[in-house]
């Protein structure tokens, strides 16, 4: 396949399908339904008013990291309000483009609201992006557009809208945080998200953790992959990391409800930026993979102290990581995780006499290649209350994507309490039965600690098509829970 042919789901973003059963196309938050075509037949993204999505030639398309139209990256982690977000941009051909800033939540039924505008602003053809090792890097860009935050932006999850004037779209997800003291942080996973990143897909130059190119434009696979992968570049394809919606289905559900949340990314986990002791609990929304010493570190830290601890999908903490400054000194642009190559120790946490399981009361079990229901045990516990769910039934298509359960062999947490709620088979890749499950502990400090053990659970909170009131029910069980709202 040439490198013209090249389109962002025929090549990484497919391979990691499997992992993600709810991806609908490049934009993964997308409404599948057919309730959001405009009548001109063009998907409207459900963050924006209808007149938005169509530009004057009959609509907007996206861009891609072949031709390149319109890309962008921040140079900057999450971001405090009164601070500087600088936006790093390619516009090919070079014309005049706009940013959009939209913060995700629940706005009225909508997903998102927009928050303001930038100037009509002039693009230009960046230099292609360097590469070293297979590590790409965009971090000798010009800068395209410098955002000062007001100081009365709300705290969040923001993504910038990029659109030339030719119609062409692409989005760069950051974040909005600050350091008073909230019921929950909810901590994005930047890390994870950069660890998938395969930009630029464009059969060439691009690589991720799992994926790089040969010279016949075919994708290879992880024994060939970037060893090191930097945030200085944009996000593949339409520039919203793989599994982002994840987060956005959490955070609308949990906004429309109300509950008092802080935001932080996981880089902020791992820079000593998040005090937990300001929080009730931690919640991870998200895919959560790929975890360095500090970021565990302060979680444990976290559960030790009384701050409880909310995993929403599976395969947490799998990898072990190491973050370094980008060429010029700004401090975690690189990611490094070196997985089974080369000397040294391993990757894995549950390789290096640290599994996961010691943390989170439940580890990673295999991926589930076709959704299978998750089966309610201990339906007498606190968290089935009022929910409807009886012992035994079957939640359906709730055990998707990966699955995680109890390894007997594998040491627990310190616990005064810990129970199973979910017991769930499914078929591995050769038709072998697994099962997921689905735990929760106190620890001696009082703190809870739940593990979905699935990546279902957060979609099920708020994603059309996917929305499962028992789960909202459980969910909202253990947030009121944690933030002593019952």
């Amino acid at each position: 396949m040439g490198a013209e042919q090249i389109r962002r789901w025929e090549s990484g973003a497919l391979a990691h399908a499997v992992s993600d059963p709810f991806g609908q196309g490049p934009l993964p938050w997308l409404r599948g339904s057919e309730n959001y075509f405009d009548d001109t037949g063009q998907v409207v993204p459900w963050y924006a008013d209808p007149a938005l999505a169509r530009s004057t030639d009959g609509g907007t398309r996206t861009a891609d990291d072949v031709h390149r139209q319109i890309k962008g990256f921040i140079s900057t982690g999450a971001a405090a309000p009164g601070e500087a977000v600088d936006f790093h941009i390619t516009v090919d051909p070079p014309q005049q483009f706009s940013v959009d800033i939209y913060r995700i939540g629940h706005y009225g039924g909508d997903g998102a609201a927009q928050i303001t505008t930038s100037p009509r602003l002039s693009g230009i053809v960046q230099p292609p992006p360097l590469t070293a090792d297979r590590t790409v890097s965009c971090h000798h860009w010009w800068q395209s557009w410098r955002l000062q935050i007001p100081s009365y932006w709300s705290i969040g999850a923001y993504v910038a809208v990029l659109t030339t004037v030719d119609g062409y779209r692409s989005h760069i997800p950051f974040t909005v945080r600050d350091d008073q003291s909230a019921d929950l942080l909810l901590v994005l996973p930047d890390i994870t998200w950069q660890a998938y990143n395969l930009y630029p897909e464009d059969g060439r130059t691009g690589a991720s953790l799992y994926h790089a190119w040969d010279e016949q434009g075919c994708l290879l696979g992880e024994e060939d992959a970037a060893v090191t992968v930097s945030f200085d570049r944009p996000y593949a394809g339409a520039g919203l990391p793989l599994h982002v919606g994840h987060a956005y289905d959490f955070i609308r559900w949990a906004e429309r409800y109300g509950y008092d949340i802080a935001y932080a990314d996981t880089r902020d986990l791992h820079a000593g930026r998040v005090d937990p002791a300001r929080y009730r609990g931690l919640v991870f929304p998200g895919h959560d993979e790929y975890w360095s010493v500090p970021m565990r570190r302060t979680v444990e830290r976290a559960r030790d102290g009384g701050t409880s601890l909310v995993f929403l999908s599976a395969n947490t903490m799998y990898w072990q990581v190491s973050l370094s400054p980008s060429p010029s000194g700004v401090p975690d642009r690189l990611l490094t995780c070196r997985k089974r190559r080369g000397p040294g120790k391993p990757a894995l946490w549950r390789e290096i006499d640290r599994p996961e399981q010691q943390l989170l009361g439940i580890q990673y079990a295999g991926r589930v290649l076709d959704p299978h229901p998750l089966v309610v045990r201990n339906a007498e516990h606190w968290l089935w209350e009022a929910t409807g769910a009886g012992e035994g039934d079957e939640l359906d298509g709730l055990v998707a994507g990966e699955a995680d359960r109890y390894f007997p062999r594998t040491p627990l947490p310190e616990h005064e309490s810990r129970i199973l709620l979910a017991h769930s088979p499914y078929p591995d890749s050769e038709g072998v039965k697994r099962h997921q499950e689905t735990s929760v502990y106190r620890a001696p400090s009082g703190a809870i600690v739940f593990s979905s053990g699935t990546f279902a659970w957060s979609p099920a909170l708020d994603r059309p098509g996917h929305v499962d009131p028992r789960i909202q029910r459980a969910t909202a069980n253990l947030l009121d829970r944690i933030c002593k709202r019952d």
